[in-house]
């Protein structure tokens, strides 16, 4: 097998990463479907799909998964045995981007109206321990004219490498009856140690003012060394 020029080699990736995240974000929407990581070994490659409701994305005694597995393998080529797909459950739905956006998605397509169903995702996103969360909402929302609507609570970062690391954004389409809304989530994940709930990196701008050391007045004063 002839060996793949380096940049056409991440391109490649690129492509099959956007395309496996397309198939996945339209077939597991309603699993609360939020992510999904590719993991290459020499034996095998392996899928692991990140979601709120990993039941529904398993389904019935694993078949839905292992339709999932076959449609994969024969789009992308790959040999018997040599792609595994699996299933991971989300810890902090309140803390991820792409599930408040479905979430959000399918409230409007049910009819809830606009601030309310904003304002409901930005309340449990920030209850759950987000250090802030800003909601656009865009297009025609009430009357004819199209129009934008943001909403937003805490501290979000725009610029910089923090904002990289510590906002998790989402957008979503809203196929409404009277035209398209674009939805846009934005979360800014608190600074997490262990690394679970947010970055292990503290923000450059953190102070940490430590408390002073208690000093010891010694009982009887002591010969300096010098002197001894």
């Amino acid at each position: 097998m002839a060996t793949m020029n380096k940049k056409r080699k991440f391109v490649a990736d690129g492509v099959f990463y956007a395309e496996l995240n397309e198939l996945l974000t339209r077939e597991l929407a309603e699993a609360g479907y939020s992510g999904v990581e590719v993991r290459v070994t020499p034996m095998r490659t392996e899928i692991i799909i990140r979601a709120t409701r990993t039941m529904l994305v398993l389904g019935e005694k694993g078949q839905r998964i292992r339709e999932l597995t076959s449609v994969v393998q024969k789009r992308f080529n790959f040999a018997d045995g040599t792609v595994e797909l699996y299933a991971e459950k989300i810890q902090q739905r309140g803390l991820c981007a792409q599930t408040q956006a479905e979430s959000l998605k399918y409230k409007l397509l049910e009819g809830l109206a606009v601030r309310r169903a904003c304002y409901s995702v930005l309340h449990y996103v920030m209850e759950n321990g987000a250090k802030g969360c800003e909601v656009i909402v865009s297009g025609k929302l009430r009357a004819q004219r199209a129009k934008s609507m943001k909403f937003n609570d805490g501290y979000m970062i725009k610029s910089g490498q923090p904002a990289q690391d510590y906002v998790d954004k989402a957008t979503r389409h809203v196929l409404m009856r009277q035209g398209v809304l674009g939805v846009k989530v934005a979360i800014m994940l608190p600074h997490d140690p262990a690394g679970k709930m947010g970055p292990k990196t503290p923000l450059a701008d953190h102070v940490e003012i430590l408390e002073p050391k208690e000093f010891v007045v010694p009982a009887q004063p002591m010969a300096s060394p010098s002197m001894a």
